[in-house]
């Protein structure tokens, strides 16, 4: 991955190589899901599939993003997650979906009577929104990181990473892992 930080934890290179990697393809892209595995565990389980992925020997630390079937956009995104159940062999799972968000500023103006779908027009319309790409990733120990990406400062130098930037969206990963 050539844009992502070598300091940085296991967890946020696999968020930033997710990130780059979607960010490659375009904006306007549907959600799409990844499963990270442990690379060293991949290379040692399934070296086929690990050289087919390009993974060589130095590539043996971190987790591999392995992305998975479209996400079917008949459904809400949260009943789709509340369907998902992994096997043992992955570690975590990232999503990356892109949303219109406001500023704080803009809390205020919310009109309240608006039911969901007039609430969607209405931050469209709103003269202040922008396109955000989000990245967010777990693991089933817990650990969680998120890559925000604003399409206004579409450049790898301007991309925001963190635990906490989605949290329900982080709790909802994390639901995958539940028992």
């Amino acid at each position: 991955m050539s844009n992502t930080p070598m300091a940085a934890s296991p967890l946020t290179r696999a968020v930033l190589e997710i990130d780059e990697y979607v960010s490659g393809l375009g904006w306007d892209q549907p959600a799409r899901l990844f499963a990270l595995v442990d690379t060293a565990r991949l290379r040692a389980e399934q070296p086929s599939l690990a050289d087919r992925l390009g993974l060589d020997e130095q590539a043996s630390a971190g987790f591999t993003p392995i992305e998975q079937d479209e996400i079917p956009t008949d459904r809400p995104l949260d009943e789709f997650l509340g369907t998902i159940a992994w096997p043992e062999a992955v570690a975590g799972c990232a999503l990356t979906v892109e949303r219109l968000m406001l500023p704080a500023s803009a809390e205020a103006q919310v009109p309240q009577e608006l039911d969901e779908a007039a609430l969607a027009r209405w931050v469209a319309e709103h003269p202040e929104r922008q396109e955000v790409r989000m990245t967010v990733a777990v693991l089933r120990d817990g650990a969680r990181e998120s890559a925000l990406r604003l399409r206004e400062k579409d450049s790898p130098t301007e991309v925001l990473t963190g635990p906490d930037l989605v949290p329900g969206l982080a709790e909802a990963l994390s639901a995958t892992f539940a028992d």
